[in-house]
């Protein structure tokens, strides 16, 4: 259920770098595409890339530490302003009803928020399933619903997305915990929160 370095982990990259492991569990955020204003995306972009530059993989903890204290939270903070549309507030209904659909097919659920602008999912990979392919039906079912029901076309999510195997009980107890709280300051109509 954790990660495990002992085993083969599928690696691919589009923006970020996505790490795959059948059985493992997987905590994954993505987002509307208007939830940050691109001066902040690219601020934090750039920032990234150089201070990759410096601090090359493998990361011991306190490297990753780090990462996430400079790009991680600092992003969710930015998510939890509430910018753009935050359509989601009106049709979360729609991606809990997408996540629900393939639940205990091509995944376990174990919990997720669905907020104004952004989702949180923490999941574990069934084997045969990519992350990239699980992600992709459920944007785009998702997309598809949404449009419909706000008579508009075009791109409603950021292309890429983040994920991060789950490395033990404290990372998973950490991560529930996290789903939980998020949406602690808004009312309960504006979100959907599950756990199992």
């Amino acid at each position: 259920m954790f990660l495990d370095p002992q085993k083969p982990i599928e690696k691919h990259r589009f923006r970020l770098p996505h790490w795959h492991q059948d059985g493992v569990f997987v905590f994954i955020t993505w987002r509307l595409a208007d939830s940050l204003p691109k001066e902040v995306v690219d601020k934090i972009r750039n920032e990234r890339e150089t201070w990759l530059t410096r601090h090359p993989k493998p990361w011991d903890l306190k490297t990753a530490a780090e990462y996430n204290r400079c790009f991680t939270l600092p992003l969710e903070d930015k998510l939890d302003q509430h910018h753009g549309s935050c359509c989601l507030r009106e049709h979360h209904r729609i991606v809990t009803g997408a996540l629900h659909h393939f639940d205990a097919q091509r995944y376990q659920l174990d919990c997720f928020v669905v907020m104004p602008n952004h989702v949180h999912v923490l999941l574990i990979l069934k084997e045969g399933w990519p992350l990239e392919d699980i992600l992709h039906s459920l944007k785009s079912f998702a997309a598809n619903e949404i449009n419909k029901a706000l008579n508009t076309k075009g791109k409603l999510w950021q292309k890429t997305y983040w994920d991060r195997l789950i490395r033990s009980e404290r990372h998973l107890n950490w991560t529930r915990n996290y789903i939980a709280e998020n949406p602690k300051n808004l009312p309960p109509t504006h979100y959907h929160h599950w756990q199992k």
